[in-house]
């Protein structure tokens, strides 16, 4: 699991550490993890040419060590400094190192046309403006040294990318984006986030000898290694009722295909039992297409309540299926509650939840819950309205997107965040596979946190097999469950 720290425990972190270490060694590690990087991806571009942007703060300065060893090393380095006081607003010790290394210096101020010309001819760009102490957005000078990048130019971010919001919560577009951020410790919040995982392009995480196994963190995202430690696989004492059986009431007369899609991912990801609950079109194409499912009520361990569901319609068998989601909402069972079925969500829950919004559905929830929300006002604090929304409803809730959030009842605790499925997963019926595989999970005993985690991860690398760089359908993803979960517990 990859875990990000807030702000103020990572400072908390160094401080413990350099109190242990001799004055600059936390420093030094630093920039010759970020020297040893850089060299490496210049090899691989065939680059020679390495411009620092250097603002003021230790930031800056592991920049300036780093450019120095660079220097040392036979690059040819610059060293563009940003601050309005010029040299002496910048780490001194550093500068002195980088100078002495042969790195040329300027300070942007003199002849801001001198020091664009210099960047734009690198090959590679650290971007050493700012680091965790930073504020969204560049002041216009650094932004005018930013857009003066060439576009083959490899660019790595220096901790964090400089304008971004290091906590990830607030967004703004005027921010370097890297290529790669090489940060030090541990990573940031901002690098696992929808407010700044674009702009951090590559993440690379440098060892400094930060002790953090005992800090809580602020982000966390599940890796490919996880699904073996957390995947449900049944033994040679399990049936088909330990396995867990998952209720589905989805689709209708209208939305059809999210009741096959929503079955066949349950199967396809190991469910012991689906029963299906719905109206005669996806009845019959439920029956036609998922043999292994059981149609009508009965027992279950879980369910997934809401793909395809028109809570207004008045079609045959509406109001029956209308009534065993209203049943399963006001019981106690674990369920996944998604799309139309979000609509019949009223207030705090005590049952085990899984709310799987859009960012639209998330809007039109906390609208009806608390006040008047717009979708664009999710898209810009995603993390902000995803916990609102946990505190609203006692549930956790789990907001997709390009990057899925998934955060815990009532918003407390760290939020998950995944990243695993390409662009071309925004297809109609994706959500209804996701709410499957979550069912599935559910109702073989994770909780809503893992559940919700573990589904978005596995989701996103079935989808992003099955797409293979191109379009893809949501059935295919359903049908690509099956070999991915299998080849990602081979890992183990």
């Amino acid at each position: 699991m990859i875990r990000a720290l807030a702000v103020a425990e990572v400072r908390a972190a160094e401080a413990a550490a350099m109190a242990g270490l001799p004055e600059g060694e936390l420093m030094s590690r630093a920039a010759e993890g970020l020297a040893r990087i850089a060299a490496a991806r210049l090899e691989e571009r065939d680059g020679s040419t390495v411009v620092a942007l250097v603002g003021a703060g230790d930031n800056g300065g592991d920049t300036l060590y780093a450019a120095g060893l660079l220097s040392d090393t036979g690059f040819a380095c610059a060293v563009v400094l940003l601050p309005e006081s010029g040299r002496s607003g910048v780490h001194s010790a550093g500068l002195r190192a980088a100078e002495l290394a042969g790195a040329t210096v300027l300070v942007a101020g003199e002849d801001p046309d001198l020091a664009a010309r210099v960047v734009a001819e690198a090959d590679l760009v650290l971007d050493g403006i700012v680091g965790i102490g930073g504020k969204p957005g560049l002041r216009p000078g650094a932004a005018a040294l930013v857009d003066a990048i060439a576009d083959d130019a490899w660019v790595i971010a220096v901790d964090v990318a400089s304008g971004l919001d290091p906590d990830g919560i607030e967004s703004d577009d005027d921010a370097v984006w890297a290529d790669e951020t090489v940060t030090f410790g541990v990573p940031k919040p901002a690098a696992l986030l929808p407010a700044g995982e674009s702009a951090t392009g590559r993440l690379t995480v440098v060892d400094i000898g930060l002790a953090t196994d005992h800090v809580a963190a602020t982000v966390e995202r599940l890796t490919y290694d996880d699904v073996a430690e957390l995947w449900p696989v049944p033994g040679p004492a399990d049936d088909k009722y330990s396995r867990g059986v998952v209720g589905v009431v989805a689709g209708g007369e209208t939305f059809s295909g999210a009741a096959v899609l929503a079955v066949t991912a349950a199967v396809e990801s190991g469910a012991g039992m689906v029963r299906y609950v719905g109206t005669p079109t996806p009845t019959g194409l439920v029956r036609g297409s998922v043999p292994e499912a059981v149609i009508g009520e009965g027992r279950v361990q879980a369910w997934v309540v809401g793909p395809g569901l028109d809570p207004e319609s008045t079609g045959e068998g509406a109001k029956a299926q209308l009534r065993v989601a209203r049943d399963a909402l006001a019981g106690d069972l674990p369920i996944v509650v998604d799309a139309g079925g979000l609509d019949l969500v009223t207030g705090k829950r005590t049952a085990p939840t899984l709310l799987t919004p859009h960012a639209g559905e998330l809007a039109r929830l906390v609208t009806r819950l608390s006040g008047s929300t717009t979708r664009e006002d999710v898209e810009r604090e995603p993390v902000r309205h995803a916990r609102l929304a946990a505190q609203l409803t006692g549930a956790t809730v789990l907001l997709k997107g390009s990057t899925t959030l998934v955060v815990g009842p009532d918003g407390h605790g760290p939020v998950r965040s995944q990243a695993d499925a390409p662009a071309w997963l925004a297809t109609a019926g994706a959500g209804d596979v996701l709410a499957g595989v979550a069912g599935t999970l559910l109702a073989a005993g994770l909780d809503p946190l893992d559940a919700g985690s573990l589904a978005a991860l596995v989701h996103g690398v079935a989808a992003d097999r099955a797409s293979g760089g191109g379009p893809l359908r949501a059935l295919a993803v359903a049908e690509a469950l099956r070999p991915t979960i299998r080849d990602l517990l081979r890992r183990s």
